[in-house]
């Protein structure tokens, strides 16, 4: 399952030639999710970039940033986590302000699954708060958690490669 070429590479699983992707995103919160279909609109509010349900429960999209070895691109998770009001309403205060990532992390649970490293539903990130324009950055604070260990020591290609196949045939996690 070698890496064939810059643009893509040949399928151990389909046969088919796919893009390897840096990066992988989630478009709503779980939560979202499980709101039925004819309360959405009363009951959610999303932007591309947060989330409120119900008035009362908070949610930012972020990015978890995984160096990849011998690359310049970083892989990137696009997920999201709940995070509470006081730390919702600071975020929306300084959405656009110059200089808003000088602001202390703070703390948010995923609420997003990413089945490859088990049930990340609630895993513990800290939140920091990036650039204007910038999406914040997750760092997941369990330091023994598969996604945490590859967030700190960086992914190879070939794990790349292992990510695009489980993402584009999940029946093989």
């Amino acid at each position: 399952m070698g890496i064939e070429s810059e643009s893509g590479f040949k399928c151990n699983v389909c046969g088919e030639r796919h893009v390897l992707q840096l990066s992988y995103s989630v478009k709503a919160p779980m939560a979202a999710g499980a709101i039925p279909a004819e309360e959405l609109e009363q009951r959610v509010v999303i932007t591309p970039d947060q989330c409120v349900i119900d008035g009362k429960d908070f949610y930012l999209r972020g990015r978890i940033l995984v160096r990849v070895i011998g690359s310049e691109e970083p892989f990137i998770w696009g997920i999201w986590a709940e995070v509470s009001p006081k730390n919702f309403v600071r975020t929306n205060e300084l959405w656009t302000a110059e200089g808003r990532e000088q602001e202390p992390p703070f703390p948010g649970w995923l609420n997003s699954q990413l089945p490859i490293f088990g049930d990340t539903f609630n895993l513990e990130v800290s939140v920091q708060t990036q650039p204007v324009g910038r999406r914040p950055q997750f760092t997941v604070v369990d330091e023994e958690h598969p996604l945490a260990i590859e967030q700190r020591s960086g992914i190879s290609m070939e794990r790349v490669e292992e990510i695009a196949v489980i993402m584009l045939h999940p029946t093989t996690i």
